[in-house]
């Protein structure tokens, strides 16, 4: 769990780093790079959010600053512990949501070993956080594509992580689990944790992003503050459609929305460069 102070903080635009990539390239093939040459770093109490089209590369950026898979070039420096929060999970055994959760203390047991009463006093802490302990003794396998979100970032909470790295953390939620999710993660930011979050939505990535990667092609990879990359022009050139960014009124103040061009878009969408990858 995070234990922070944001009052004794500096800014979070000046924090070190938890993960940072230097140089960073893969490819699937000798000759067809999915990117190259990406410097990028996560920081504490700040939301990084990854925007491309499919097959871009956008989730394996996210396995390469998690950890879980090997660049071909480059470096990925971890400095604090990172979760990993995957697109969608499907549990093959009927184990309970408080069981999920506790899962995410596995890292911290040596082999063979069995949860404690911390571990447990952590996972119960983590449904609380998430609003979920009421539904502990329910099977996983029951519950909403929201409800099951929400497991996850419990476990990674559970794990302790610094870092919750998210592939598409909402692209199966209706508006309202969208919200739920989207507020946590927020809140989340704003004690200490650091998100990384891959999106289809430049909206979502308007309203909670702090800092951007923009994966239009190999030999063009983005990264920068939000409010400067995410305008109509780079979103237009990554999604090959004319978009317009509008100020919509809403019950906190005014926000930013991204309205696509459709007609346009008939005529003159492109098909993507052919990619290896299957998931984006």
């Amino acid at each position: 769990m995070v234990d922070v102070n944001p009052g004794s903080l500096p800014p979070a635009a000046d924090r070190p780093p938890l993960v940072e990539a230097m140089g960073l390239g893969h490819r699937y093939t000798k000759d067809r790079w999915i990117f190259r040459g990406v410097d990028v770093a996560a920081r504490p109490g700040r939301v990084l959010g990854v925007l491309g089209p499919n097959g871009r590369g956008k989730s394996t950026l996210l396995r390469l600053l998690a950890g879980l898979a090997r660049p071909t070039e480059g470096t990925v420096t971890a400095h604090a512990p990172v979760a990993y929060v995957p697109q969608s999970h499907a549990s093959p055994f009927t184990y309970s949501l408080a069981d999920m959760v506790l899962m995410g203390r596995s890292r911290h047991l040596k082999a063979y070993a069995t949860p404690g009463r911390r571990d447990r006093e952590l996972a119960e802490a983590a449904l609380d956080r998430v609003g979920i302990a009421h539904m502990a003794h329910r099977s996983y396998a029951e519950l909403s594509g929201g409800e099951q979100q929400m497991t996850l970032i419990a476990r990674a909470l559970a794990a302790e992580c610094r870092l919750m790295v998210l592939d598409e953390p909402v692209s199966a939620l209706d508006l309202r689990n969208q919200a739920r999710v989207l507020t946590l993660l927020q809140e989340l930011a704003a004690d200490g944790l650091g998100i990384v979050l891959t999106t289809h939505h430049p909206d979502h990535a308007l309203h909670l992003a702090d800092d951007a990667v923009l994966v239009l092609g190999p030999d063009d990879v983005r990264t920068g503050p939000a409010a400067v990359l995410l305008d109509a022009a780079a979103l237009g050139e990554l999604y090959g459609l004319p978009v317009t960014t509008a100020e919509v009124a809403g019950p906190r103040g005014p926000r930013t929305t991204v309205v696509p061009d459709l007609g346009p878009a008939r005529r003159d969408l492109t098909r993507p460069a052919a990619s290896q990858e299957t998931t984006a």
